[in-house]
């Protein structure tokens, strides 16, 4: 609306970009439909992007559904809401397909984040793991890298002292 404004005016679209502080490409956009169409041109149309295709009604249920838990709706392994569960759960209850990555912006919307479940089993015994790390592992690992200098590059080896040409082959044509 300002740009309107300075339109009327009759300033250019550079000076109206610079301010208003956008890109000039916009200011000469908005100048098009200033022109073509007044100010009603350049009022807001909303949001862009699809509109949600469950109503108000259907989010409060699915946000109520969401607080019980997924354990109330069948996924009895762990107490997680992924976005997969989720697009299942919104056709499951509302006969409404969703994608992964659209059950996740609507949890988000609804002031939920989606959890990616960890992948351990039920019956895992801590303390034999911790004793496999300490004897087991630590056998198996290895010593790993030698200190000294090293390099990002994977075809030059580091120079010892850090700098350019002190390195193996230094000197050597």
């Amino acid at each position: 609306m300002q740009a309107a404004e300075l339109f009327e005016q009759e300033i250019k679209p550079s000076d109206v970009a610079r301010g208003l502080r956008v890109s000039v490409k916009s200011a000469y956009q908005w100048h098009q439909l200033w022109r073509e169409g007044g100010v009603q041109a350049l009022a807001s149309r909303g949001p862009s992007g699809s509109r949600c295709r469950l109503s108000p009604r259907c989010l409060e249920k699915l946000a109520v559904y969401l607080e019980q838990g997924p354990a109330a709706h069948g996924w009895v392994e762990d107490q997680v809401w992924t976005a997969s569960r989720v697009a299942t759960l919104i056709g499951r209850k509302f006969h409404v397909s969703y994608s992964v990555s659209g059950a996740t912006r609507l949890m988000h919307r609804l002031g939920f984040s989606p959890q990616v479940p960890a992948r351990r089993v039920a019956e895992r015994d801590e303390q034999a793991v911790s004793a496999w790390r300490e004897g087991t592992w630590a056998e198996v690992k290895g010593p790993g890298r030698p200190a000294g200098a090293t390099s990002a590059s994977r075809t030059k080896p580091g120079s010892p002292a850090g700098r350019p040409g002190d390195g193996p082959g230094a000197g050597a044509e």
